[in-house]
């Protein structure tokens, strides 16, 4: 690892907004990254090596921000969320219902093994490739709401759950780990929360604004490194850590200046070195080797659009059921911890991306229908409206 490697991955990493501020359709930010670390890497010119230890590392650290900004972005608080809770829990639980005959139908189909694994990327979703979707639209429409909620629940079950299914030998050990950092993110959100309560955080916010402190991020940052201290000693993904952590925060109230630090940080810098790494990671030549892998991938996307768009059986608009579907946070973990594990293949690994990048498809295709049905119309909004700032992905 240097600095001009560094700065490389830095300066290309810009292709990644500049490829997303097209006016017809958005494309996602880490698509972009994610193109340009194939390119860079074992698929492309193998100037990036991702075997890298200093750059796993700094990789690792940008994934756990990525997932905490994702949660954090999570509307807890909103009342308006709560009252679409019911309907989007419901909406998730069929979804997971349907999933399961079908990702274990796809693994006989293809010969993998992994149906349990494929049945939940179909049922998850991706709130930070929805709501970046959105460009700022505030959801106060009821469909919108439910839609909040259903995306809150798909996310967060289907992160925790990743570890067990790809590890199913060791399930006692990943439980103890996701149980240690969820009690560890309880009890960060517990101190979180008497810190606001107490009148303590505003003072220390005054003292940090008028001294250029940034202590408030600090203590994030602190709080959020320990607990993937916990899950990597654990061996669980700093994933999960990274959205709990994100949650905590989220459920508390994140102030708006905290906000933009960790976004700035994330964006700006870990999040990107993540997105190029795991890019130039993935070897897209044995994927074209093996077309099976790239059916795999298809297929799996296909499928979590066709179970995500059955929403629309219980009056849910089909475009924002098929927008549903959307998922990057949960596949990226997936690969990533299942290469790391020696769980899957190369080709398979990128099968899972591939599959994801189907699903974001949908959303940029319908993002226009998207944004008309999750806005009320004028005098029937259900809330507080809830808006969407540009993340990455869960």
């Amino acid at each position: 690892m240097s600095f001009a490697l560094l700065a490389l991955i830095c300066a290309v990493a810009i292709i990644g907004p500049v490829v997303s501020l097209g006016r017809s359709v958005r494309v996602p930010v880490v698509i972009g990254e994610l193109i340009v670390g194939i390119f860079l890497g074992r698929s492309g010119f193998s100037v990036i090596d991702p075997d890298e230890p200093i750059l796993g590392f700094l990789a690792q650290i940008g994934f756990a921000l990525v997932m905490f900004v994702a949660g954090s972005h999570v509307p807890i608080r909103q009342k308006a969320m709560l009252s679409g809770l019911l309907a989007g829990a419901l909406r998730a639980v069929g979804i997971a219902i349907v999933a399961v005959p079908l990702g274990l139908g796809i693994a006989v189909f293809f010969g993998t093994g992994h149906g349990v694994l494929y049945a939940v990327l179909i049922a998850s979703s991706s709130a930070s490739i929805v709501l970046p979707a959105l460009g700022g639209t505030p959801v106060t429409s009821k469909p919108g709401l439910e839609m909040l909620a259903q995306l809150a629940i798909a996310d967060a079950l289907c992160i925790i759950l990743v570890p067990f299914v790809l590890d199913p030998a060791h399930v006692g050990r990943s439980a103890l780990g996701a149980l240690a950092v969820l009690a560890v993110a309880g009890a960060f959100f517990l101190v979180l929360n008497w810190i606001e309560r107490s009148g303590l955080r505003e003072r220390i916010h005054s003292v940090s604004k008028r001294r250029g402190l940034a202590m408030e991020l600090r203590i994030n940052l602190a709080m959020l490194f320990a607990l993937a201290a916990i899950a990597s000693t654990m061996h669980v993904s700093v994933m999960l850590a990274g959205f709990a952590m994100g949650l905590a925060v989220s459920a508390v109230g994140e102030p708006r200046r905290v906000g933009d630090q960790t976004f700035a940080i994330t964006e700006g810098f870990l999040g990107p070195i993540f997105f190029v790494w795991l890019g130039a990671s993935l070897d897209l030549r044995r994927l074209l080797e093996d077309p099976a892998a790239i059916w795999l991938g298809v297929v799996l996307g296909l499928a979590a659009v066709a179970a995500h768009s059955l929403g629309a059986l219980t009056r849910q608009p089909w475009p924002i059921a098929a927008s549903t579907a959307a998922q990057l946070g949960v596949p990226v973990g997936a690969a990533a911890l299942g290469q790391t594990m020696g769980v899957l293949s190369a080709g398979e690994a990128t099968s899972l991306l591939l599959g994801a990048v189907v699903t974001i498809a949908i959303v940029t295709l319908l993002n226009r229908r998207l944004i008309a049905l999750v806005t009320a119309e004028p005098g029937t909004a259900a809330g507080p409206a809830t808006r969407s700032r540009p993340g990455s992905a869960s």
